[in-house]
């Protein structure tokens, strides 16, 4: 328990105030009692670092005021409700006007001590939270989105901010889970059109049946089960930015219409011969090289050449590994806060572990660790070395790998020699700096 949390106790009895008193106390918690809910009031205030135990029976100012008037001062301050046997409508009055408990008197040793340290974690995590908020809004505007002091991501944040003024159609390129609507956001709410819509489609995600409507709109009546007339995405995004990802996956059909879109900022809808002006950005993305997919004639040409007037590229994670710390932090910040657990503190070993993995999956996969991690499910590799916990093949390879290595280090490098010195074939020792990938570095 926080050494600065307490207990405000509030007995107008002394006897019983100094019973209850001394219970909390030898069961480790700080306690500081007054007698009346005037004096109570007194000690109270937003950042109370503590709960309230009141008795509802009280001199002048009653306990169910009391709670009131505390909830007002700070509504997240948990309140236990002390009443007599029997008073059961009071005891649901106090829970309905917010009280976090309420116990009955004579009240056990045990449940007091029990309710009194539930109340003091809530208590706890309640500043925790507010810590970790604090933390977040310390970061401001695009880095709070793209983190990182690497090289590549301060490059790509000064490219995002000089070009979302300017509004040139970009295009993203960055493997999955890099952050390539992040990116497209951020040009977004930097440019002038930031009150403007961001509207984003998955040109993955999009049957290709359904793609012309759902880009372009329909009148009513162009084709069977066209009731009424639709706004297409492209329209609905003038003025705004329009966000196309996985561009690659679209039809070859729609990318003729589409460069038509960007030639001329007008588009038709189906059933229509009228254009309509569309004044919008145009941020694609892909995961792919267009430009070698056009030279194999499975993207337009003409179509990635309009949509590159401007490429910025996004480093992958494992090209970047200094960010890891931050970005991991960041996004554990963020998961405390989601799931309202405490902030777990990220071990050395762990750390290391993160530096080295490979992150095939980019920000999103460590996103999702940090999630596992605060909700105490990390799997696999992280699991054991968040737990302190390691297979046994891994640590007899380990301490193979040692004894190979003092063999060598003391027979100076000789093979043969190590290999006598280990009971074991010359060649099985070839094997075995071979598999451990060990060179003459290693034992020198």
């Amino acid at each position: 328990m926080h050494q600065d949390l307490r207990v405000l106790l509030v007995e107008d009895d002394p006897a019983v105030r100094f019973a209850n008193a001394q219970t909390l106390k030898l069961a480790g918690l700080t306690v500081e009692t007054v007698a009346s809910a005037e004096a109570a009031l007194d000690k109270l205030h937003p950042l109370f670092p503590g709960v309230l135990v009141v008795d509802v029976r009280l001199p002048g100012m009653d306990g169910l005021t009391l709670l009131d008037r505390a909830q007002r001062i700070e509504p997240a301050l948990p309140v236990i409700v002390i009443t007599g046997h029997g008073d059961v409508a009071m005891a649901v009055q106090a829970m309905r006007a917010g009280a976090y408990d309420f116990l009955e008197k004579p009240t056990p040793t045990d449940v007091l001590v029990a309710t009194a340290l539930r109340a003091l974690e809530k208590r706890k995590l309640t500043f925790e939270l507010a810590d970790l908020r604090r933390k977040l809004e310390q970061k401001d505007g695009i880095e709070r989105i793209l983190i990182g002091k690497s090289p590549g991501i301060v490059g790509l944040r000064r490219d995002i901010l000089q070009l979302a003024q300017a509004g040139p159609d970009v295009l993203i390129q960055g493997e999955t889970g890099s952050g390539k609507e992040l990116v497209a956001r951020c040009l977004h709410e930097a440019s002038p059109m930031r009150d403007k819509p961001f509207v984003a489609i998955n040109c993955g995600a999009i049957p290709e049946s359904m793609f012309e409507s759902e880009l372009f709109g329909h009148e009513r009546g162009a084709f069977t089960g066209a009731q009424m007339q639709r706004i297409g995405k492209i329209e609905y995004a003038s003025g705004g930015t329009l966000f196309l990802d996985e561009v690659e996956s679209m039809p070859m059909a729609m990318q003729v219409k589409l460069l038509r879109v960007l030639q001329f900022r007008q588009v038709e809808r189906l059933g229509s011969n009228k254009p309509v002006p569309v004044a919008l950005r145009v941020v694609a993305a892909t995961k792919t090289d267009l430009a070698a997919l056009s030279a194999e004639q499975k993207f337009r040409s003409d179509l990635y050449f309009r949509l590159n007037v401007v490429s910025l590229e996004i480093p992958p994670l494992r090209a970047r590994r200094e960010d890891i710390p931050l970005i991991f932090d960041h996004h554990v910040t963020q998961a405390a806060l989601r799931y309202q657990r405490e902030a777990p503190v990220v071990s050395d070993a762990l750390m290391r572990e993160l530096m080295t993995h490979d992150w095939p999956g980019n920000v999103r996969e460590l996103a999702n660790v940090a999630d596992r991690f605060v909700l105490g499910v990390l799997a696999g590799r992280f699991r054991e070395v968040a737990t302190g916990r390691r297979a046994l093949h891994d640590l007899v390879a380990e301490f193979e790998r040692g004894l190979i290595v003092e063999a060598l280090r003391h027979h100076h490098g000789n093979v043969a020699a190590a290999a006598d010195a280990l009971g074991i074939p010359k060649k099985t020792l070839y094997d075995k700096l071979k598999r451990f990938e060990l060179t003459g570095e290693d034992y020198r």
